[in-house]
C-alpha cells in the first residue's frame, strides 16, 4: 500500500474530535491494493474482529450510557476501515441521543456496511451485561523461547523451512509479534496462532520469520493476510489457519485471522496483553 492511498485519512494528522455523530469520519481502504502484492492468493476464509472498549452515548434524557462493543468484518468486504476513523467514528456518538442501544445498532449496522461494501456483524451490550470476555493466552505451544541469534527485522520468508517427509497437525504460538503503523509508525504489538496439517515447520526458522516482521510498517490486516501467504507458499500445508491478537489502540483492538477451511471458527479472547 502507498501513503497515497491514506492521502485523505485521518491517521497522522491532528484533528478534532466530533461533538455529534458523523458517519462521513468512517474511512475505507481498498483490500485489493494490498492483496495485490502478495501474489496468487489462497481460497482463504476468515474475518477481522474489533473490540471497542470505549463506546459511549446519550439516553433520550441525556444521561450517559457505557458499553462494550465487538464488530466483525468478513475477510470478503471490499474495503477495511481505518482503526483511527473506526475510533473518531464511534466517539461521534459519545454527545448524542438515542432512545434505545437497538438505535444505535442499526445505525451503526447502515454505516459500517457501507464504508466496508459488506454485512458486519455488530454486538453492543451495556457493561451491566457485558461481552463475555476471556483473558488468557492463546491456545497452542508457545515458541517463544526458543535461543535463537536473529538479524533480521524485514518481512523475511526465505527464512521459513519445514521438513516435508515429515506430516503433522499442531498449533504454534508466538507473543513476538511486533510491527509498525504505515503512516506514525507506532509500534503494533501482538501474538499469532498458526494452526496447520503439513509438512513440519522448523520452529527456530518460524520464530526467526515472525520477528522479522518487527520494522516491518502495515495495518494488522494486511500483516495477518502476509503471513498466511508467506506458510501456504512456501510450506504448502494442506490446511492453514493464522490469527493475530494486537494490544488496543485508542479503545479498540484488532484480531484478524485466516484460514483455508472455510467452516473455521476461532476463540474470541483476550490476551493478557488486551
Amino acid at each position: 500500500m502507498s501513503h497515497s492511498d491514506l492521502v485523505n485519512a485521518p491517521l497522522g494528522h491532528d484533528v478534532v474530535y466530533p461533538t455529534t455523530y458523523d458517519a462521513s469520519l468512517l474511512f475505507p481502504i481498498a483490500r485489493a491494493n494490498n492483496r495485490a502484492g502478495l501474489g496468487s492468493l489462497p481460497a482463504w476464509h476468515g474475518a477481522d474482529i474489533w473490540t471497542a472498549y470505549e463506546l459511549s452515548w446519550l439516553n433520550a434524557k441525556g444521561k450517559p450510557v457505557v458499553a462494550m462493543g465487538r464488530f466483525t468484518l468478513p475477510h470478503s468486504t471490499p474495503f477495511l476501515i481505518e482503526s483511527k476513523s473506526f475510533k473518531l467514528y464511534l466517539n461521534s456518538f459519545n454527545e448524542s441521543r438515542f432512545a434505545h442501544i437497538e438505535d444505535v445498532k442499526q445505525l451503526m449496522q447502515k454505516d459500517l456496511d457501507a464504508a466496508s461494501g459488506g454485512t458486519v456483524q455488530i454486538e453492543i451490550e451495556p457493561l451491566q451485561a457485558g461481552l463475555e470476555v476471556s483473558c488468557r493466552a492463546m491456545h497452542g505451544e508457545n515458541i517463544d523461547d526458543i535461543d535463537v541469534e536473529i538479524t533480521r527485522y524485514q518481512p523475511a520468508p526465505d527464512l521459513l523451512q519445514c521438513d516435508r517427509g515429515q506430516i503433522v497437525t499442531e498449533t504454534l504460538t508466538s507473543d513476538l509479534l511486533k510491527s509498525n503503523c504505515p503512516v506514525t509508525g507506532q509500534p503494533d504489538w501482538g501474538s499469532v496462532q498458526i494452526e496447520y496439517t503439513g509438512p513440519k515447520l522448523d520452529r527456530a526458522a518460524l520464530l526467526k520469520y515472525i520477528v522479522s516482521l518487527r520494522q516491518h510498517n502495515e495495518f494488522h490486516e494486511h500483516c495477518v493476510e502476509k503471513m498466511y501467504c508467506d506458510l501456504w507458499h512456501l510450506c504448502e500445508p494442506s490446511a492453514l489457519q493464522v490469527y493475530a491478537r494486537y494490544t488496543r489502540r485508542g479503545g479498540l483492538d484488532i484480531n484478524p485471522w485466516r484460514s483455508s477451511n472455510p467452516t473455521a471458527q476461532v476463540l474470541v479472547q483476550r490476551t493478557p496483553r488486551q
